[in-house]
Formats: C-alpha cells, structure tokens, sequence
C-alpha cells in the first residue's frame, strides 16, 4: 500500500522523522527574509509549514507547526521597518492557513485510520478464506501463490486448500464464477464444506457430491435474499491422494483448467475438465467422474486458475505456461520443486503481462512427500 511505504520513508530507526521537512522549510523562508532586501519579502510563505506538516505529520505536529509559523511572522515581520512589513492581511491569510492545515491533517489521519481497519479486515478476511498452511502438510510438500486483481482487496474469488484426514488427504483448487465480496463468500462456503466433508467422507465422489449441494444450497439462499447472483458456478478440481496408491491420484474436474504434471521427464497434461462447474449439476445427470490417474514419486502436480492461462501481453498472446516450465526444467534439475515451480510461474505471469493482472491470479503445486530423504522442512508457500 502506498500509504505503508510512505511511513516506512518517514522513519529511521524505528523513530519518526515526518517532522524534518517541514523544520528545514520553515528554517530556509526565515533565513531567507532574513538575508534579503526589502523587495524579496517572502515571510507570508511560511503558511507553506504547516501545510507540508499536515501531509506527513501528526496533528499535535502540525498544530505546533502552525503556531510556531505564526509567532515566527509575527517576530520577522516586526523586525521591518513599518513601511516594508507585510501588514496585517498577510498575518490572517498565515493564521488561518495554520489553523485549516490543522483541520486537514486532522481528517488526514482519521482517513488513514480508518483505512488500516478495512485493512485488517481484508486480511482476517483472506485469512479465513485462505488459511495458512504448515509447510509440509498431509504428506504433501506444497506452494501456492495467490494474486488478486484488485491489489487493495487482498482476496478475491479464488481458493485452494489441503485436507488431511483418516481416508486420505484431498486438496482442492478453485475459481468462483465473478468477483467482489460475493465470489468471496461463495468460496469461503465451499472451502467450509471441503474441510468438513474432506475430512470425514471416504469416498472421493463423495466429497465432490457435497461440494456440489454446498454450491446449490448457497445459490438458493443468495436468491431468497433477492441477490442477482443465482447463476453464480464456480470451476474446481479435487484431487485425493490415496494411502494406499502413492503413485496414482483420484480426481474430479468440475469444468477446470487441466492439471499438469511437472517432472523430470518434462510436463504433461491431465485429464481436463469435461463436467460442468459446480452449481451446474442440474443441467446434466451426475456428477463428472473420478479418474485415477498416475502420478510419480518425483512428479509435482501443478494446479493453476484462469488467471494463469489466460493473462495476455501487448500482442494479445496468451501466456505460454507449459513451455515456460518445460524452459525452466531445461535449465535447473530441481525446477519442478514446488517452490521454485511455483515463483517461476509468478514470475512469468507478472512479466507476461507488463506487471498488470486482468484476474485474480492462484498457481498451487503440491508433491508427495518422499520419506527416505530426510529433508528438513520447506517453506511451503510464497506470499505476493
């Protein structure tokens, strides 16, 4: 935020300095009245004090600005002889220019206040929404990077979560259909019910039925209070990663971009989406099916939202993703490891499209974790 950059500037050593600007602008009108003749007199400028003070200091600061910038016109001006002092015109415009800094940085740092509590509410919000997950979780090392559109609102309608359970662990990966607080509460609905029914069922298709009920549920209750969103869906993948078959995962594609496999042996694609999103069911009979499909001990499955694929350039090209991961395993052995996987796409996204997002961005990899290699933990998630 703009906003915490400029307190970052404005402090050395844990200590403010907001105050020194306008001390040395005060200091340079006064010594130059001072050192000029009588046809530079330039004594009214100091209103220029508390004015610069009202924009980066406090409003005792300013205050004190203020009527130290008085008292001073008054001692300066005195100085003159009387046919070259300002007079009393400039005296009111110098008191009431302190007294209306005052006033403005007052407001000034209500707004901002009142701005770090919206921010804080987004982050709660993203928080929950989000939720951090420990580095290596459920016998998964993972990264995932989430980048929202509207840089301010933190979170959007994007979501990704792992769940551990007595039956496995699952992990979803999501994009809600639209965006604002709406898409929002659509994926914090969903993430509930897939940390419960994630949990607790055995069966994978069993999990994907409950999302699905979850996603028309909520549909029907937004209509009952007469929202316009009772056509909202949202794309998903499931993926659970079975105990008792390391090398393959079970899957549902509920109308999502393919899953990649990253490996040594280069990038493939799985099984696409060819079911509906969820909130769509209706319209078909059943739900899409759940596909096992293999996956090595040294591959990485990497997931990736709308976001991804569909961010342009200048020339209106898509950003090309399995080349630039088939480019970055050429040129580092270690390149499908889900951290450096997943900054390698951030990065590429970013630079694809001149730093500007279209979309909430959200790149999710996760790989088993092998046992024999002793490895300590790993940061599992990058934060933007």
């Amino acid at each position: 935020m703009e906003y915490g950059r400029q307190r970052q500037l404005l402090r050395v050593r844990g200590r403010s300095v907001a105050w020194v600007p306008p001390l040395l602008l005060f200091v340079a009108i006064v010594l130059l009245d001072l050192n000029t003749s009588e046809r530079f007199r330039i004594i009214t400028w100091i209103v220029l004090v508390p004015g610069t003070a009202a924009a980066i200091c406090g409003v005792w600061a300013t205050g004190a600005f203020a009527a130290l910038a008085v008292v001073t016109y008054v001692v300066v001006d005195s100085a003159w002889p009387g046919e070259y002092q300002a007079g009393l015109g400039d005296f009111v415009l110098v008191a009431l220019g302190g007294l209306l800094a005052t006033v403005a940085c007052a407001v000034r740092v209500r707004k901002e206040k009142q701005t770090l509590h919206i921010q804080d509410i987004a982050e709660t919000t993203r928080r929950t929404v989000l939720r951090p997950l420990p580095p290596r979780w459920g016998g998964l090392e993972h990264a995932g990077v989430y980048l929202a559109a509207d840089v301010d609102a933190r979170v959007g309608g994007d979501f990704y979560d792992i769940q551990p359970g007595p039956h496995g662990t699952r992990l979803l990966v999501g994009d809600v259909q639209g965006k604002g607080l709406a898409a929002v509460e659509t994926a914090a609905a969903l993430l509930g019910t897939f940390r419960e029914a994630g949990y607790h069922e055995k069966e994978v298709a069993t999990v994907a039925a409950r999302l699905e009920t979850r996603m028309l549920r909520h549909r029907s209750h937004s209509c009952a209070l007469g929202r316009d969103d009772g056509d909202r869906f949202a794309t998903a993948v499931l993926v659970g990663f079975p105990e008792d078959a390391p090398d393959t995962v079970e899957m549902v594609n509920f109308g999502h971009e393919a899953p990649l496999a990253v490996g040594p042996h280069g990038v493939r694609e799985l099984p696409s989406g060819e079911g509906l999103p969820l909130g769509l069911g209706d319209l078909v009979d059943g739900l899409p099916p759940v596909r096992r499909v293999p996956l090595a001990a040294d591959e990485t499955l990497l997931l990736v939202t709308d976001g991804v694929t569909e961010a342009r350039d200048r020339s209106d090209d898509f950003y090309p993703l399995a080349r630039d991961i088939a480019r970055a395993l050429a040129a580092d052995e270690h390149g499908a490891e889900p951290r450096r996987l997943v900054r390698r796409i951030r990065d590429g996204v970013l630079r694809h499209g001149g730093g500007r997002l279209d979309d909430d961005t959200t790149v999710f990899a996760v790989r088993r974790i092998r046992q024999a290699q002793g490895e300590g933990p790993e940061q599992g998630r990058l934060r933007s």
